[in-house]
C-alpha cells in the first residue's frame, strides 16, 4: 500500500472557475463567420484578462440569441486551439 497522505485534492475554487461565467457586452454579431465580438471581463479558466475580442461560437444558434449592446454572461473554452463560446446567457 502507498501512503497518499501527502496528496492534496485540487481546491474547490478551481472547479468553480471551470464552470464560471464571465460578464460581457456584445460588440458585434457576425453570422457569416460564426463569430461574436465581446467586451469581456477576466476569463479565469483561460488566465485571460478582460478585453474585447472575437470568439467562434460552439452553436451557431447562439448568434440568434443576442444583438449588439446586449449584456451577457458567457463561458469561453479553448477547443482545438480556438477560443470558443460554449455557453451564453443574458445577464440579469
Amino acid at each position: 500500500m502507498q501512503d497518499h497522505s501527502q496528496h492534496h485534492a485540487a481546491p474547490a475554487a478551481s472547479q468553480d472557475d471551470a464552470n464560471a461565467l464571465t460578464d460581457g457586452e456584445v460588440k458585434k454579431v457576425d453570422k457569416d463567420t460564426g463569430k461574436l465580438t465581446v467586451q469581456h471581463g477576466p476569463l479565469t479558466n483561460l488566465n485571460m484578462p478582460g478585453m474585447t475580442m472575437s470568439f467562434k461560437v460552439q452553436d451557431p444558434a447562439m448568434l440568434d440569441q443576442v444583438k449588439t449592446g446586449d449584456k451577457i454572461r458567457l463561458r469561453v473554452e479553448r477547443i482545438n486551439g480556438t477560443f470558443t463560446v460554449t455557453k451564453l446567457e443574458a445577464a440579469n
